[in-house]
């Protein structure tokens, strides 16, 4: 008798809650998701496409987008923006040279450890040091670009939406709809950001705010463009080796299968089953 009652008590609760995921799951398909203004009008996960050299399992980085995406982090980002995860030696990957590494990095000044008098003085960046960080005097903290695209849902395609997605003006139905979600002083309307409404300004204002070495137009989606792929590069710069390791691995791992396969059919080839 007691068996049957624990049987039947089990079954109860089973079936509370095969019902309460039920009436959960038929109650969100009929409310949706939760009206908001990020919901109804953001662009979060409808990135602009963006398609990359390194993109793919046998993709491999355009050393010079890479530096043409290198030289809009300098003369745009860099202000506000650290890249204090990234060393100046890490350059070489971008097909500079022991020279240019060592003039990039004399450019900076860095804050370290004086051997002689043991005391933190500032002195010119060397080939070992990472980028100083940016000291920013206005409200807030920009983030730290070393591994933004790692962070964000779409990577560099984010990017390249936030930068080249401010609008002048927002939609009329959004004000109606949600009037808190205005832009205010000091802020500007990028319906890819989180919540729209974003405090950095449009960083690439306008076409040629940077001399490509190459002739390249530095237009403002090509700017967005090559400083998305540096900041890939930036996240995962060991990428390229990780495709031509994976690569190799999967011709070896079906190498070894096809011998023994062979080796299998040789040793049972005699055998009845």
């Amino acid at each position: 008798m007691i068996r049957i009652f624990s049987i039947l008590v089990g079954l109860f609760f089973a079936a509370a809650l095969t019902w309460s995921l039920f009436w959960d799951t038929l109650q969100l398909s009929k409310d949706g998701l939760p009206k908001s203004a990020a919901v109804e009008f953001g662009k979060a996960h409808e990135l602009k496409p963006l398609k990359l050299s390194s993109d793919g399992a046998f993709g491999k980085f355009d050393q010079a987008q890479l530096q043409r995406g290198f030289a809009v982090y300098q003369g745009v980002c860099s202000t506000c923006h650290s890249l204090g995860l990234v060393s100046y030696r890490s350059l070489a990957a971008l097909g500079y040279n022991e020279a240019e590494i060592k003039a990039i990095a004399g450019k900076a000044t860095v804050n370290a450890l004086d051997p002689l008098s043991g005391e933190m003085k500032d002195r010119k960046g060397q080939p070992s040091d990472k980028f100083p960080p940016v000291v920013y005097a206005g409200a807030g903290h920009p983030p730290d670009l070393s591994l933004i695209t790692k962070s964000r849902h779409g990577g560099g395609a984010y990017v390249y939406s936030l930068l080249t997605g401010y609008e002048a003006n927002q939609p009329a139905e959004l004000l109606k709809k949600f009037p808190d979600s205005k832009t205010g002083a000091g802020m500007y309307y990028n319906p890819y950001f989180a919540n729209l409404n974003i405090a950095m300004p449009p960083p690439l204002a306008s076409d040629g705010l940077v001399t490509y070495s190459d002739g390249t137009p530095a237009t403002k989606d090509q700017m967005a463009k090559d400083v998305s792929a540096f900041l890939v590069w930036s996240a995962e710069p060991e990428l390229d080796q990780r495709h031509q390791t994976g690569l190799w691995w999967v011709l070896f791992l079906m190498f070894a299968t096809t011998l023994g396969y062979m080796a299998y059919r040789n040793i049972w080839a005699g055998t009845k089953h």
